[in-house]
């Protein structure tokens, strides 16, 4: 007997006397809206908002770039109720709220923006086209994110992923300059792009144990094996359990011309045998993802980063190091307590042989009004140089 899971998602909804039915794709795994409705360039920004707020999805049949304004209303709507709520908490006696409850009030105030924006929902007809006035050709980008089967159906997806698929398409094209590299990275969608220069700097400047053999673990866009392969490390094993990232990785290097130094295996964590250098740049934060983008940045009950220090000396050569580059943000926010890092460190049989440190760059670091600016002022980015006790 077949299950009803076995069958996709579909919308549902009623139009006139007769009921219709689409498929529903959402690459963040997303449930369809229960309810659907039809709305087009007649439905007022403050109706379409009550309706998103109260689980409605709305399927658009008017001009494209008027949804993208209705879009960026319901945002501004979605916003100024965050102000209000936040305003008002404020008003009230100091609660003492923590760093981490800060940080899970902020997520959940996302995902609840993610939620009511994703209601506005847009067609796509087989070969990913969008059956609107003034929609513009989304084939190249849906084809770089979506599963080739999907081609040739008729579903509806969020506006807001779709916006999200032709941004990714843009930086796929254009990429991102590297210094370390002298040239660019160019990121799939669903991969995490290394927009935050200060880890790859770190890896670019660190002694070297050796140039013989690396491991490169979670390779992700490549960009850590690139760096190591221009620094001369003649072969590196890089690992991941992406299909996409590990297509991403190649894509890359062979554009860089660092293909051929770079083995390139789908695998959870290591790879067969033993090297001199072992490096890993886990999910910085001990949060659960809910997206395919998140997991480069959350790794729940810090799995990846105590996987990687448990097995590493296993799989270190004789003198051998092991990079573990982490931000300290996850102890500002109180994800991590202050003493968990060291104590794993000391439980995986390793010793610290140096640490280099590094500040972030990035806006958000010097964004007062960002609502963990407290944490974030404080963050450091350390290489831990590690290796295994005697």
């Amino acid at each position: 007997m077949t299950s009803q899971d076995d069958f996709p998602p579909q919308l549902t909804w009623q139009s006139g006397a007769l009921q219709h039915q689409l498929r529903w794709h959402s690459e963040a795994g997303n449930p369809p809206p229960r309810r659907v409705q039809e709305a087009d360039d007649q439905i007022a920004a403050d109706t379409a908002y009550k309706l998103a707020c109260e689980g409605t999805g709305l399927l658009w049949r008017g001009d494209f770039q008027n949804a993208r304004q209705l879009l960026q209303a319901l945002g501004r709507r979605v916003d100024k109720a965050r102000e209000r709520a936040l305003a008002k908490s404020r008003s009230k006696p100091a609660s003492g709220e923590s760093p981490a409850q800060a940080f899970h009030q902020h997520r959940q105030m996302q995902a609840q923006r993610a939620r009511i924006l994703g209601m506005l929902l847009i067609p796509v007809e087989p070969g990913f086209v969008v059956p609107l006035r003034r929609a513009p050709e989304v084939q190249a980008a849906c084809s770089e994110a979506y599963d080739a089967a999907l081609a040739s159906e008729s579903f509806a997806v969020s506006l807001r992923e779709l916006q999200g698929l032709i941004g990714a398409h843009e930086w796929r094209k254009k990429g991102v300059e590297i210094a370390a590299l002298g040239g660019r990275i160019h990121p799939y969608y669903g991969v995490f792009s290394p927009v935050r220069g200060e880890y790859v700097d770190l890896v670019a400047q660190a002694p070297l144990p050796s140039t013989e053999l690396a491991f490169d673990i979670g390779v992700g866009s490549g960009v850590l094996s690139a760096v190591l392969a221009k620094r001369g490390v003649r072969k590196i094993v890089a690992t991941d359990m992406d299909p996409r990232a590990l297509a991403c990785a190649d894509e890359n290097l062979r554009g860089l011309g660092l293909r051929q130094q770079v083995e390139l295996q789908q695998t959870d964590l290591f790879p067969a045998g033993r090297a001199p250098l072992v490096v890993c740049n886990p999910p910085w934060l001990p949060a659960r993802p809910s997206s395919a983008i998140e997991h480069a940045v959350y790794d729940p009950d810090s799995r990846m980063l105590l996987g990687f220090l448990n097995g590493l000396a296993a799989h270190l050569s004789a003198h051998g190091e092991g990079w573990l580059i982490l931000s300290d943000f996850a102890e500002h926010l109180g994800l991590r307590a202050p003493g968990m890092l060291a104590e794993a460190i000391a439980q995986a049989g390793l010793e610290v042989i140096a640490r280099h440190d590094i500040k972030p760059r990035h806006g958000k670091a010097v964004d007062r009004d960002d609502p963990l600016f407290a944490a974030r002022s404080k963050e450091t980015t350390t290489l831990w140089r590690l290796r295994a006790r005697a």
